[in-house]
């Protein structure tokens, strides 16, 4: 039988709030004076004017929760790490997990990661997945295409359109989030924990976003070749279209460092050349320098990290946002609220600190979000303003 919803009002504790220590910014520290920005406010920005909202459990239940994708009856697709796929509706009840889906490499990282459904769902319901996949050699990062079943409970015709090369014995760093922008998709990749050098390695899939036409088959047009449209990124779990149409991704650094770019067609992000960050032992990544000729400079860094998961460019208007950006933080958790002016940050709100890991944010129809929790009694949290 499916779960049902339970409602829960959370303490007032997980209002936004505004760091009352002189000299700390919104960004939670300060970046490393022997790596300094690039340009003002790259880093810390400003506290962005606070929101006050209301969070409640909207769905309960689920094992690591990891990837959601709005359907256009009000219901959602979310995965589970472990493996799973439900169906969750619109008013919270939870399906048995969806038959059809495929097995994956549940160790470390990896496991079921994203879901998400193209613009023409409606009439193709077509479904797409990634995840790590166990094959001769280790794992690699998988996206699946499938069609759901007129009632929703499985998948049908499942076909791998994409694999990540090479297959290596990791269980780190494998990406993933899927972005639909017409007749293409955007998938990124992380570049397997380990394997760092490979981020620059024009005849590997590591650390590097693809793009593949809907149909599975690769665009003759991508600027690196093959399927490879940007590369030299570390581990981006977050990726987004904003308001005209530009791709943007987020991804983990080390220790510090994570960023936040605007992709371009052909650029190169630096790693593990160049980078904002330390590794986790302290020594210096690459040369311990921040930037270098030929790679392209983040938008915004971290440092201290956010550990970012999924993000979206806010269309709503339920909150006064439009065109912000929202991602999910790892540690110390909750949600980033960015504020964009062309290709610069200008403010920083952090949210929901005291809510836990947020893997994912989903936008519903009336403009309130929806986080899921990434735990092992995880989650779905509503937020609406208070």
């Amino acid at each position: 039988m499916p779960r049902t919803a339970v409602t829960r009002h959370l303490p007032i504790a997980v209002m936004a709030l505004v760091l009352p220590l002189a000299g700390v910014t919104a960004g939670g520290g300060e970046a490393r004076a022997e790596l300094a920005p690039a340009f003002a406010e790259q880093t810390d920005a400003p506290r962005a004017r606070p929101t006050s909202v209301r969070v409640e459990t909207f769905a309960a239940g689920l094992e690591n929760p990891w990837g959601i994708a709005a359907l256009p009856d009000g219901s959602f697709l979310v995965t589970e790490q472990p493996g799973r796929l439900r169906m969750v509706s619109a008013e919270g009840a939870v399906s048995s997990p969806l038959a059809g889906v495929p097995a994956v490499a549940a160790r470390g990282q990896g496991g079921l990661l994203d879901v998400a459904v193209p613009p023409d769902f409606a009439t193709t319901r077509e479904v797409w997945l990634s995840y790590a996949k166990p094959v001769a050699g280790g794992s690699v990062t998988a996206v699946a295409r499938a069609v759901l079943s007129a009632d929703g409970a499985a998948l049908a015709r499942l076909e791998d359109v994409f694999l990540q090369s090479p297959a290596v014995e990791s269980d780190g760093h494998f990406g993933s989030r899927i972005v639909f922008d017409g007749d293409w998709v955007f998938v990124t990749l992380g570049e397997r924990q380990g394997y760092a050098a490979l981020a620059q390695d024009p005849g590997a899939t590591f650390g590097k976003i693809v793009r593949l036409r809907r149909d599975g088959s690769l665009p003759g047009d991508n600027p690196l070749g093959g399927a490879v449209w940007s590369t030299g990124h570390r581990n981006p779990q977050g990726a987004a279209l904003d308001l005209e149409g530009r791709l943007w991704a987020v991804e983990h650094g080390p220790r510090g460092g994570d960023e936040l770019n605007l992709i371009a067609p052909g650029a190169n992000y630096g790693w593990p050349v160049v980078s904002y960050g330390v590794n986790y032992s302290g020594s210096p990544v690459g040369e311990g320098i921040a930037r270098a000729e030929g790679f392209t400079e983040p938008v915004y860094y971290w440092d201290p990290v956010i550990a970012p998961g999924g993000m979206l460019f806010y269309r709503g208007d339920a909150f006064d946002w439009r065109g912000d950006v929202l991602i999910a933080s790892l540690n110390p958790g909750g949600l980033v609220r960015l504020v964009i002016d062309g290709d610069r940050v200008q403010g920083q709100e952090r949210l929901l600190r005291d809510v836990g890991r947020v893997r994912d944010v989903e936008e519903m129809a009336d403009g309130t979000l929806l986080v899921l929790i990434d735990a092992g009694d995880g989650e779905i949290l509503r937020v609406r303003p208070r």
